[in-house]
């Protein structure tokens, strides 16, 4: 369905190039992110409480081809299983199956490749969870990975401290990278979360046909400046559900990411009430194409995810402390849902707090 070669190929042509770097400046600031990659690890720890179960070592620096190239390659760790467990039958004869003969899997690939191109212009690191196995077979548990040229365009456009800010990004990625390093669960919680997702997916001609035309509603409600999106426009209401239970996931770890990012700043990064409100101003002033793009590719509902997942951070640890909130990575069942992010006094009711079951 999605010729991946053709991915790579497509994203690493389309993708812009790098803000211009002198040699020396560019081995410098890879030198200097790998350093402090460490140094944001030690106070995630410290602040957190948190503890990895594995040696993490320092984040793996990237340009812009080699983020496309490492999120192809996590794409089919997702996907190729989630396709082989859909089965041949499916694929051939089923509406998704038609669909894909018709397109092609080279046009999928060229699609996949073009996205990506353009938010390889936008993301400064992630924690990349899904890598393919390693010689002997065995699946990493994840790499923390940052892109070098989006982190030095961005503090050159914010004209922020380049230190300053180069830590700031690796202390909320480092949290990723301890959130599942300490969590062992969590990685598979995640995928198995997103392939009950993927395999949601079965529809007649009939929904076919009404999901493409949503999908093109959203579109042009986008143009106009309204809320529609392509990640909604295909959902059933089954699919919504999952949604929901992905959507709640990912809030309380990227809004984790922020709350530790800004609570260890003040006492590490000397100027991070500048670089915060500097880059919450690029936000929401981005030029009319980029607001359409990221609201078509939900990037709009992850700022959302990280001002909510925050939220419910700061509410929990004000009211029971950190050691109380990190209950919630004690297993699936303590993880909050979509209601308890928006409500942060359910969880606690429910799960630091129980109520006391009388005879």
């Amino acid at each position: 369905m999605i010729d991946w070669d053709v991915a790579v190929n497509t994203g690493v042509r389309l993708v812009r190039p790098g803000p211009q770097v002198d040699l020396s400046d560019a081995r410098q600031a890879v030198a200097q992110l790998r350093e402090l990659s460490g140094v944001a690890a030690g106070h995630v720890r410290d602040f957190t409480g948190m503890n990895p179960l594995e040696p993490s070592g320092p984040a793996v620096i990237v340009d812009r081809p080699g983020w496309i190239r490492a999120n192809v390659d996590g794409f089919r760790v997702v996907l190729e299983p989630v396709l082989q467990q859909m089965g041949a039958d499916r694929l051939n004869s089923g509406p998704a199956g038609n669909l894909a003969g018709a397109v092609g899997s080279r046009i999928t690939g060229v699609q996949l490749g073009a996205v990506l191109a353009y938010l390889a212009g936008k993301v400064l690191g992630q924690y990349e969870l899904f890598l393919p196995p390693d010689p002997d077979g065995h699946s990493p548990t994840g790499r923390l990975t940052l892109v070098a040229p989006n982190i030095v365009n961005t503090e050159r456009e914010l004209d922020v401290d380049p230190r300053d800010f180069r830590l700031w990004v690796c202390l909320h990625e480092e949290t990723h990278r301890m959130q599942f390093t300490a969590t062992p669960w969590l990685r598979g919680h995640v995928q198995q979360l997103m392939q009950e997702l993927l395999l949601s997916t079965e529809m007649d001609a009939s929904d076919l046909i009404d999901r493409l035309r949503q999908a093109g509603e959203a579109v042009a409600d986008a143009v106009r400046g309204g809320d529609g999106n392509l990640l909604t426009a295909f959902q059933t209401p089954e699919q919504s559900a999952l949604m929901d239970r992905v959507t709640a996931v990912m809030s309380l770890a990227e809004g984790h990411g922020d709350y530790v990012m800004d609570a260890v700043g003040p006492d590490v990064v000397p100027s991070v009430e500048r670089i915060r409100s500097c880059f919450q101003k690029r936000r929401e002033t981005a030029n009319p194409l980029d607001r359409i793009m990221r609201q078509l590719l939900g990037m709009d509902l992850k700022m959302k995810q990280y001002e909510e997942g925050a939220s419910f951070v700061r509410q929990v640890v004000a009211q029971v402390g950190m050691a109380e909130f990190n209950k919630v990575w004690t297993s699936p069942e303590t993880l909050p849902t979509i209601e308890e992010i928006r409500q942060p006094s359910r969880w606690i009711e429910r799960v630091v707090r129980p109520a006391v079951i009388t005879e």
